[in-house]
């Protein structure tokens, strides 16, 4: 296949960060540094190419992942921006788990917040190298060696500075490279693009020389590259070597270089561009592709070679009201050519490629074929949804999905009109195909629809999307908090299905186990039938009656969770039973095991963090208690009180607005989805009564 530069000298890199930390406008100056976008975008005004989405325009944030393809340095360079807000988690999610590296853009005032560990987390999950950038070094407050500190105490990765800022604030001008031991001061009225080279002046030359020796100490402890030695015995230490090893140690994982600058100010952008083509990996320099051979049950290894077998991953699922839908593959190994036919090994599904484009955010470039180690989109393709592979039909392989967390709201939704009805149901299934963390569920108790998300945002976005991409008008409810059920202790339940009205009739009998789990097990089925008891072609429809039955609990109606159902035991008819009895059967005996062991009740737990001035500390505190919250930590920064707290979802509803008031707006606030905890008895009893 022609490539338009080798594979080694191709990078795939996400950008990930807390909300505000200045990614999208690193981004953007990434861009346009590149020669990708000939004026620059900002964020503030609406015009940031990779915030394509009219809600991320008029909001000035990224709701969704956007990617886009751009060359420094004679390297090509994949970028997905991601968003920074907790509720899109999903969005940071998958786009990690197809990504080689990661810039983690940190602000240099505000330093790690919960968001940035979260999304550190999430990159330590799928073993991604990073290169951190502390951004914003011109706002006033800004400390590159508070952040650095705060990196080291919080990330749990081995923080390496290859950069110090030459000055901070308002006084910042540029930046020192500790490798070349050079400063680099930046023209003002340039745009970045004109700098000079100076040597470090006398004032700075202690702290510099300072923190070159850390980096050498950190990257040559052992003296494999003799570094240190040549150091310490005065002699001048080759760039290249240093180079050499901050990219072996990147690449394991085993550090993590930190740049600074300011995007807005356009000051170091091109010095993170030259640590992303030095430092990150290509696809050549990861580890080989694991899945599962489907022929043989064996794992398999896969290289990123255009000769391997085809294996790739569809990540992203998108509706575009000009293609139609687009599915975002990453291709690990082998090729995958428009018009030709792929193996969907999670659906057994043949899939035909349509059309193949690059994209640029949302616009897109027609491309014949996609090689090991592209991002790509795909037109055409029918069944395959995120997380699914695609491989060789000849070879098949099964890579590993992605896993993402349950939602934690919900809100009742209702179509206007008569006419928006069915089209309401079929755009709530579009969305959902698109977005893993987005549910819809009918109550047949209700005979209410009920839309799930990670937070009140995601709801909105996903209402706002209703009317203006779908022309959907609906009403909404009032955001409830999406408890769960789980069975509070192990029971046995039998049920026997029979029905008899002339002719044919149904039969079919079960005996299961039900036993409670640990917190995030889910749903574990297991058939212990031996001797033929049940035949084997009934078994999964009483799965599937089970897990449609735990849908709605008993207690209020809320999904049951974190069981293990057992079937041991049962009969059948050689002439009436079926499919659809034993699924009844099996839902009968689940609700009659539910009705005898009792519910507890679940609740999601969000971590809070505050960051208030002192003098508030003790209303605040007083706050978060009577709302049930535990605090965990309590920590000074210059000037204000950080208070870390768990605190049940359904006490956080108008917290914004409490705080603002308490504080006189001088506080503020952010929340993550933590865990699902026990309700406490006395507010049990209100949920299942409908009174909270």
């Amino acid at each position: 296949m022609d490539r338009k530069v080798a594979l080694k000298q191709c990078r795939n890199i996400g950008i990930i960060a807390h909300i505000d930390a200045g990614k999208t406008t690193t981004t953007e100056r990434i861009l346009y540094y590149t020669g990708r976008n000939y004026k620059i975008g900002e964020v503030h005004d609406g015009a940031a190419t990779m915030d394509w989405m009219v809600q991320e325009q008029e909001r000035g944030i990224t709701i969704t992942s956007a990617a886009t393809t751009c060359f420094w340095l004679d390297h090509q360079i994949n970028i997905i921006d991601t968003p920074g807000h907790v509720d899109f988690t999903v969005e940071v999610e998958r786009s990690l788990r197809v990504l080689d590296g990661a810039v983690g853009v940190f602000c240099a005032v505000g330093g790690v917040q919960p968001q940035s560990e979260t999304v550190w987390r999430q990159a330590d999950k799928y073993n991604v190298p990073r290169i951190a950038f502390v951004n914003k070094m011109d706002r006033v407050g800004a400390d590159f060696f508070r952040v650095v500190k705060m990196m080291n105490e919080r990330l749990g990765s081995v923080i390496v500075p290859i950069q110090i800022p030459y000055g901070q604030a308002e006084e910042f001008e540029g930046i020192v490279d500790l490798i070349r031991m050079k400063v680099r001061i930046y023209e003002e009225d340039s745009l970045g693009t004109v700098f000079r080279e100076e040597e470090v002046p006398a004032e700075l030359r202690e702290q510099a020389e300072s923190y070159r020796e850390a980096m050498y100490e950190a990257i040559d402890g052992d003296g494999s590259h003799g570094i240190l030695e040549r150091y310490l015995d005065g002699q001048p230490v080759p760039e290249e070597i240093v180079m050499k090893a901050l990219r072996e140690l990147t690449v394991k994982n085993k550090i993590v270089p930190v740049v600074c600058g300011s995007a807005f100010k356009n000051k170091g952008v091109q010095a993170l561009l030259d640590a992303v083509v030095h430092y990150l990996p290509s696809p050549e320099d990861i580890e080989a592709t694991k899945g599962k051979n489907l022929k043989t049950g064996e794992d398999e290894v896969r290289m990123a070679r255009d000769e391997e077998p085809l294996s790739a991953l569809a990540f992203k699922v998108m509706n575009d009201p000009y293609v139609g839908q687009l599915t975002f593959i990453r291709t690990y190994s082998g090729t995958l050519s428009a018009g030709s036919y792929a193996y969907n090994s999670t659906k057994d599904k043949r899939e035909r490629i349509g059309r193949l484009l690059r994209m640029h955010a949302n616009k897109r470039e027609e491309i014949e074929a996609a090689g090991a180690g592209d991002i790509v989109a795909a037109v055409g393709l029918k069944y395959s949804t995120t997380g699914d592979s695609l491989t060789d039909e000849k070879s098949p392989i099964l890579l590993e999905s992605i896993v993402f967390p349950e939602p934690v709201i919900s809100v009742a939704i209702e179509p206007k009109t008569k006419s928006d009805q069915e089209r309401l149901s079929i755009s709530l299934g579009k969305l959902a195909h698109e977005d893993p963390t987005f549910q819809t569920r009918y109550n047949n108790e209700t005979g209410q629809t009920l839309i799930s998300g990670m937070g009140e945002l995601h709801l909105e976005i996903i209402v706002d999307r209703l009317v203006r991409e779908f022309n959907v008008s609906a009403n909404v409810g009032k955001p409830q908090v999406a408890y769960k059920e789980t069975i509070a202790r192990a029971v046995d339940a039998e049920k026997r299905f029979v029905r008899q009205t002339g002719g044919k009739g149904q039969y079919g009998h079960v005996k299961i186990r039900v036993r409670p789990l640990e917190r995030n097990a889910g749903f574990q089925f297991e058939n212990k039938i031996v001797g033929g008891a049940i035949p084997k072609e009934y078994i999964p429809a009483v799965e599937h009656g089970i897990r449609e039955s735990a849908e709605n609990g008993e207690l209020a109606g809320f999904p049951v969770v974190d069981f293990a159902v057992e079937l041991y035991d049962g009969s059948f008819h050689a002439v009436d039973s079926s499919e659809m009895a034993f699924k009844i059967a099996g839902s009968m005996a689940f609700r009659e095991a539910l009705q005898e062991a009792g519910s507890n009740l679940l609740e999601p737990i969000v971590k809070v963090e505050v960051v208030l001035p002192e003098e508030y500390l003790g209303d605040v505190i007083g706050s978060l208690n009577s709302r049930r919250g535990k605090i965990l930590n309590m920590e000074s920064r210059t000037g204000s009180q950080i208070v870390t707290a768990n605190v049940p979802l359904a006490e956080m509803f108008g917290y914004t607005t409490d705080l603002r008031s308490m504080t006189q707006g001088r506080a503020t606030s952010s929340m993550e989805f933590s865990h699902y905890e026990e309700v406490p008895q006395q507010i049990k009893e209100l949920v299942v009564n409908g009174k909270s």
